[in-house]
């Protein structure tokens, strides 16, 4: 299971309070960075600003992906944010985004970077996933429901 290694239940925030992307990424990683200052939070931010800056992760169906491979991270992290205002974000298909999922990796392991980005692609790619998401209230349900479709869509692979 490696989508429930790397997202945690401490590591979801509802409610966000951020209106436009810039604000996100920096509420999203002062979340990070509250359970875990290994890594500074400004090396976090440049790295999801620089890559954003190459095509918006803002992917479709109110949903964004921002990712960035952090130098000195020592495994893949995961922080997701639920907004019920709606971010501005520049979003490819030019709507306001509703749920996060950033993810921070390793500069070492590119392959897992790319393989966390496709079971991410596989779970936001099925309607009752997004059904589910989008009408769950707490941080440990949306965190078991990540588990749960993982094991189910995914399992071994």
């Amino acid at each position: 299971m490696i989508l429930g290694k790397l997202f945690s239940a401490k590591n979801i925030k509802l409610n966000l309070e951020s209106t436009e992307k810039d604000e996100l990424f920096e509420e999203l990683v002062d979340l990070y960075v509250s359970n875990d200052s290994s890594i500074s939070r400004d090396s976090i931010i440049d790295a999801i600003r620089e890559r954003e800056a190459k095509l918006s992760t803002g992917i479709k169906k109110g949903i964004a992906l921002p990712h960035a491979r952090i130098s000195g991270l020592k495994e893949p992290r995961g922080i997701i944010g639920v907004s019920k205002k709606g971010i501005e974000y520049d979003s490819l298909d030019g709507n306001p985004v509703y749920v996060v999922f950033m993810l921070l990796s390793t500069v070492e392991d590119y392959s897992l970077h790319l393989k966390i980005l496709n079971r991410l692609n596989i779970l936001l790619l099925n309607p009752k996933f997004l059904e589910e998401l989008f009408r769950e209230t707490s941080r440990e349900g949306i965190y078991n429901m990540i588990c749960k479709y993982e094991d189910m869509l995914i399992g071994g692979l």
